[in-house]
């Protein structure tokens, strides 16, 4: 039973309210930064932009060649592998609470004072 209590503006912010409303129509507040789609390539678009990464990434890279081959590849996959996993389960669960903080920020009673 907790409200939002929402303050309008006063009149002089109306003139622009109908150029305004086309661009937000809907009053959702969206936190999330994956979807189910997207989140896949998304979350591995960002875990390379880490010089870490890059450098495992290399050396899988580079196993791959038996002529440079060091460790068996299996090996040399498995830092990366459990970096990555890692911080995906953690993307996973604080892109989840903020889904959920969402949900119910947007289905709470709301209450507007007006004039």
């Amino acid at each position: 039973n907790k409200w939002r209590i929402v303050f309008p503006g006063n009149g002089r912010h109306w003139k622009g309210w109908k150029q305004a409303s086309a661009f937000y129509s809907g009053n959702r507040i969206q936190t999330t930064k994956y979807t189910l789609f997207t989140f896949l390539p998304q979350n591995l678009f960002e875990q390379f932009h880490r010089l870490g990464n890059l450098y495992f990434f290399f050396l899988v890279v580079l196993n791959l060649f038996p002529q440079v081959e060091v460790f068996h590849r299996e090996i040399t996959m498995l830092p990366l592998i459990v970096v990555l996993l890692v911080s995906m389960i953690k993307d996973v669960t604080e892109d989840y609470r903020k889904y959920q903080f969402d949900k119910m920020v947007n289905f709470s009673k709301t209450r507007v004072y007006d004039k």
